[in-house]
C-alpha cells in the first residue's frame, strides 16, 4: 500500500548500560566510545541525516549525560579554540551540534528495545519514523537507510533491514521468514522469531540495527508483553504488524543489506571497526597503515 507520508523523524535508543565493555562504560556510555576519533552515536545521527531524516530523538538512561552534551553547544571550548585560532577544531566540535534538531528523553528503566521505542510515542505522533541502534552503524558508503525509506514510500507499512548470518550468529538475532516481491532487495516479512535456537530459525536473514516504523507499531507496543529475557521486544511488535491488514498499518517488508554495517557494541567489531576506519583516513592511514603492516609482520 504506497503512502506520501515523508519519513522525518528518528529514534535512536542508547539506554543500555554497556557492560561487555567494563570498565570503560562505567562512566562513559558505549555509544560515546570513538571510532578513531569520533564518537559512534554520531555516525548514527550523521546516517539519518544523509537520508534526509533532520529531527532526532534519542533515548537515553541514568548516566549518560555525555550523549545529550556532545549534541549540545560547547561555549567555554569554542572560547577557547577561538583564542587559539583553532578553526579546524571549531568546525568539529560546531558540526555534532549542527548536525539535526537533537532531542532527548530518558528511557527510565531497561524494559527492553520496544519500550525503548514506546518513550517515543509523544514525540513522534502519528507519523512514520525510523529507528536507528545507538552503537550500530552502517558505512556511509552504503546508503541503507536512504533505500529503506524508498521501500517505504513504495509499500507502505513497516520496514527492517535484514542481513545473512552464520549459523552461529542467528541465536543473537531476531530471525525472519519472507516471501520474494519484484524486488531483488526487498522481502515481505511474514515471520519474526527473537533470538531463535538454530534449529528452529525461519532463515538465516535477521533483522539488524535499522527500522522504518508505521505509527500503528505504538499501539501494538502497548500491548504486548515482555517476551524473551523479560523484555518488551520491537521482533515481537513487528510479528504482530506483518499479521495485520495493511489499512490497519500492517505488512513488514524487509531491504536484504549485503553492505559495511558495524557492531560496535561488541569488543571484536568494534575493533574491527577502528583498524578500518583509521585504513581509510587520508590524515590518519598514511602514518597508521606503514605501522600496522610492520606490527602484523612482526607477530608472525
Amino acid at each position: 500500500m504506497p503512502t506520501s507520508a515523508v519519513v522525518r523523524k528518528a529514534v535512536i535508543p542508547a539506554a543500555g548500560m554497556g557492560t561487555r565493555f567494563l570498565p570503560a562504560t562505567k562512566a562513559v556510555p558505549k555509544e560515546m566510545l570513538p571510532v578513531v576519533d569520533t564518537p559512534t552515536i554520531q555516525y548514527v545521527v550523521e546516517e539519518a541525516v544523509a537520508a534526509g531524516i533532520g529531527d532526532i530523538l534519542l533515548i537515553t538512561g541514568r548516566g549518560k549525560g555525555a550523549i545529550e552534551d556532545h549534541f549540545d553547544r560547547a561555549h567555554e571550548l569554542e572560547e577557547v579554540l577561538e583564542a587559539k585560532g583553532d578553526t579546524a577544531g571549531l568546525e568539529l566540535i560546531r558540526r555534532s551540534d549542527q548536525l539535526a534538531a537533537v532531542h532527548s528523553i530518558r528511557q527510565g528503566a531497561p524494559k527492553g528495545l520496544g519500550h525503548a521505542v514506546l518513550c517515543a510515542a509523544e514525540h513522534v505522533g502519528d507519523e512514520p519514523f525510523a529507528v536507528l541502534l545507538g552503537d550500530d552503524f552502517i558505512h556511509p558508503g552504503d546508503p541503507l537507510l536512504r533505500r529503506m525509506l524508498e521501500v517505504r514510500a513504495h509499500y507502505g507499512g513497516s520496514v527492517v533491514a535484514l542481513m545473512e548470518v552464520s549459523r552461529e550468529q542467528i541465536s543473537l538475532y531476531g530471525a525472519a521468514a519472507f516471501e520474494p516481491t519484484g524486488e531483488d532487495d526487498v522481502a515481505r516479512v511474514t515471520d519474526l522469531i527473537e533470538k531463535p535456537d538454530p534449529d528452529d530459525a525461519p532463515s538465516n536473514q535477521v533483522i539488524i540495527g535499522r527500522y522504518v516504523c508505521d505509527p500503528a507499531i505504538f499501539g501494538v507496543l502497548r500491548e504486548t508483553p515482555p517476551g524473551r529475557g523479560g523484555e518488551i521486544q520491537i521482533t515481537d511488535a513487528l510479528k504482530a504488524l506483518a499479521q495485520m491488514a495493511p489499512a490497519d498499518g500492517g505488512v513488514v517488508h524487509g531491504v536484504r543489506f549485503h553492505g559495511r554495517r558495524y557492531d560496535t557494541g561488541n569488543r571484536i567489531d568494534y575493533l574491527r571497526t577502528i583498524v578500518q576506519f583509521a585504513c581509510e583516513r587520508p590524515d590518519v592511514a598514511a602514518e597508521f597503515v606503514p605501522w600496522l603492516r610492520k606490527y602484523l609482520d612482526n607477530l608472525g
